[in-house]
C-alpha cells in the first residue's frame, strides 16, 4: 500500500507540471504549488472513499486500475466481443438481443456481480442498477437528487449545449416550463394534419421509385427517407416557416452526432490531452456552423414579429426575453434549446420508425393486420386519418410498443447523484453516476416470459400493465421527472407514418440488409434498413 501511494505521489507530481505555450510558440514548464495534493485527492482519495461506502452496503464490482479505473478492461471486453461477433456473421440473420455485442462489459459484469454493481472510469465512480424494484424507486426521485451526469453531458455539449436534455437544477426546470406544454396531447392533436401531409409525401416518393424501377417493386433505403420526413414534421410543427433552413441544420447535426459517437464517451474522460485532436477540431467547426444557422433562423423570426399561432421557437424566444436567463445568456439559452429540439425531436422518432419497418418486413402477418385495421378505421382509402382515427389504431399501437421494447432508441437511463440520495435500500454518495441498461430490463424472461427475444406485439393487446409482471421496467422514454417530453409527439407521428406506409405498400427485407445495431448516442440500424417495397394488391 505504501509503495502504491509513493507511486501515486510521483505521478501527481509529474501531472503538477503544466505545459504552457508562450507567445513565441515555445513550450515552457510551470510548477503549481499545492496541485499535487489536489490531484491526489480527486484522482485517488475521493473515488476510494466512494467505493468504500458502496462496498460497505454489499455492492461489488471489478477492481479499478490507478487513474484509468476499469476503462482498459471495458475496452478489452469490447474488442473481444467484436472478434466473436465477426466469427459468427451469417449464423443468424436477425438476432434481436444485441446487448452482449454493443455493451458486452455491462453484460459480463451483470452475470458476475448481479443486477447492481459498481465500476470506475478514470476517477469517476459508477453504479449499474438493473434491479426492477430499484428502477421503480428511481422513478420517484426528484430532479434535485438525480440529474444528468456532468462528465457525459460535457462531451455532448457541442450537440446539446446546456439545453433541456443536458441541463440540471433551476435551468432545467425553467426550460421544461417553456418546452413541455408544446408537446401536451391537445397540442399534438393539432399537428396530426401536417404529420399526415409529410407521410403522404413520402409514400408518393416511394410510388415514384417503384415506377422508375420497372413498376412492380423498388428497393428503398428507408431510414434516410424517414429522417427527412421526421425533420420535415418537427421543423414545420415547432419552427414554422423556418423548416427549409432547418433541413440544413438537421444534416449538420447528423454529421456532428457521428463525430461525437466516435469518442466512446461511455468509457469516460480518462486521458490527459494537451492539444486538440483532428476529431475535436471537426466537432468544434460543426458546432459553430450549426449555431450560426440556428441564429439566422432566430433573427428571421424576430424580424417577422410573429404573435399569432405561436410555435415552439416563438415560446423559446419569449422565454429568453421574459425569463430569468440574463441578458448575456439569452442567446445561449435560445440556441441551446433549438439544438435540443432539432436533434431530439426527429432523430429518435426516425430511428424508431426504421426499426418498425424492419420488424414488419420480417413479419408480413402484422402488415396484414394493420391494413385490415386501416380499412376498418378509415374505409377503403387511407386519406381519412385525423386525431380521432389515429387514436383508434390499436394494432399499430401494439406493434410500436413491441418495437420500442426490443429496440428502444435510448439505450440507457443515466443519472448523477447531485447529493447523497437514498434509492430503496441503497445510499448513493454524491457524484456517483447511475446507469440502467433499458434493453436488458426489456428482455428479462422472468418479467416478460420465455418469448422475450421474439417479436410479439400481442403481448400489448391489453396495455402495458398486462404485458409483463412489472410494468415499471418498460421505460423506452426514460423514467422519473425527466421522462421524455416529446413522447406524445413521437408516438402519434409513429402511428401515422407506419399506418400510411403499410396501408399502401407490402414490405420485405432486401438481400442487402445486414442486421447490425450500432450505438451512436442512440441505438440505430448500423448499415441502414434496405427494403423491397411493392404497392398493395400488385
Amino acid at each position: 500500500m505504501k509503495a502504491l501511494l509513493l507511486l501515486l505521489l510521483l505521478l501527481v507530481l509529474v501531472l503538477a507540471v503544466l505545459f504552457l505555450t508562450n507567445k513565441h510558440g515555445l513550450v515552457v514548464l510551470v510548477f503549481v504549488p499545492g496541485l499535487p495534493l489536489y490531484l491526489l485527492e480527486i484522482l485517488w482519495v475521493k473515488p476510494w472513499r466512494i467505493r468504500r461506502k458502496l462496498q460497505a452496503q454489499g455492492i461489488k464490482g471489478p477492481k479499478p486500475w490507478l487513474l484509468y479505473g476499469n476503462v482498459w478492461e471495458m475496452q478489452k471486453i469490447q474488442e473481444s466481443a467484436k472478434e466473436s461477433s465477426g466469427k459468427n456473421d451469417g449464423d443468424e440473420f436477425v438476432a434481436h438481443d444485441y446487448t452482449s455485442t454493443l455493451f458486452p462489459y455491462f453484460e459480463q459484469w451483470r452475470r458476475q456481480y448481479g443486477p447492481i454493481y459498481t465500476y470506475s472510469t478514470g476517477n469517476k465512480q459508477h453504479l449499474y442498477v438493473n434491479h426492477p424494484e430499484l428502477v421503480k424507486e428511481m422513478n420517484h426521485c426528484v430532479s434535485s437528487d438525480l440529474g444528468k451526469p456532468s462528465y457525459v453531458t460535457k462531451q455532448l455539449a457541442p450537440i446539446l449545449g446546456n439545453g433541456i436534455l443536458r441541463s440540471n437544477g433551476h435551468i432545467w426546470a425553467q426550460q421544461r416550463k417553456i418546452v413541455a406544454p408544446e408537446f401536451f396531447m391537445d397540442k399534438v392533436k393539432g399537428m396530426v394534419g401536417l404529420m399526415v401531409e409529410s407521410a403522404e409525401s413520402l409514400t408518393k416518393k416511394w410510388e415514384g421509385c417503384i415506377e422508375s424501377q420497372g413498376g412492380k417493386m423498388a428497393e428503398i433505403k428507408a431510414e434516410e427517407d424517414l429522417r427527412s420526413l421526421s425533420a420535415d414534421v418537427i421543423s414545420k410543427a415547432c419552427f414554422g416557416s423556418s423548416y427549409l433552413k432547418g433541413k440544413e441544420i438537421f444534416s449538420k447535426l447528423r454529421t456532428l452526432q457521428k463525430a461525437i459517437s466516435k469518442q466512446s464517451f461511455l468509457f469516460g474522460s480518462h486521458a490527459f490531452r494537451l492539444l486538440p485532436t483532428g476529431q475535436q477540431k471537426k466537432i468544434e467547426h460543426l458546432e459553430k456552423e450549426i449555431e450560426t444557422l440556428i441564429w439566422e433562423v432566430v433573427k428571421e423570426r424576430e424580424r417577422e414579429c410573429q404573435e399569432e399561432n405561436k410555435d415552439l421557437l416563438q415560446l423559446i424566444l419569449e422565454g429568453a426575453i421574459n425569463g430569468e436567463v440574463g441578458k448575456d445568456s439569452s442567446k445561449r439559452f435560445i440556441v441551446d434549446n433549438c439544438k435540443n429540439i432539432y436533434f431530439a425531436g426527429h432523430e429518435s422518432t426516425a430511428v424508431a420508425a426504421s426499426w418498425c419497418l424492419m420488424l414488419l418486413a420480417l413479419h408480413p402477418q402484422w402488415q396484414a393486420r394493420i391494413r385490415a385495421e386501416m380499412a376498418q378505421v378509415c374505409g377503403d382509402t387511407s386519406g381519412g386519418l385525423d386525431a380521432e382515427s389515429v387514436h383508434k389504431l390499436k394494432t399499430v399501437t401494439m406493434v410500436i410498443k413491441e418495437v420500442l421494447r426490443l429496440y428502444p432508441p435510448a439505450a440507457f437511463v443515466s443519472r448523477e447523484a447531485l447529493q447523497e440520495t437514498q434509492i430503496g435500500h441503497i445510499v448513493v454518495p454524491k457524484g456517483v453516476c447511475l446507469w440502467t441498461l433499458i434493453p436488458t430490463l426489456h428482455r428479462d424472461p422472468d418479467i416478460w416470459g420465455p418469448d422475450v427475444n421474439e417479436f410479439n406485439p400481442e403481448r400489448f393487446a391489453n396495455g402495458i400493465t398486462r404485458a409483463c409482471k412489472l410494468p415499471q421496467v418498460y421505460i423506452p422514454f426514460g423514467l422519473g421527472p425527466r421522462l421524455c417530453l416529446g413522447r406524445n409527439f413521437a408516438l402519434v407521428q409513429l402511428k401515422i407514418v407506419i399506418a400510411l406506409i403499410v396501408s399502401k405498400f407490402t414490405l420485405c427485407l432486401s438481400p442487402k440488409y445486414r442486421h447490425s445495431p450500432a450505438y451512436r448516442m442512440i441505438v440505430e440500424p448500423g448499415q441502414g434498413v434496405h427494403l423491397l417495397v411493392q404497392r398493395c394488391g400488385k
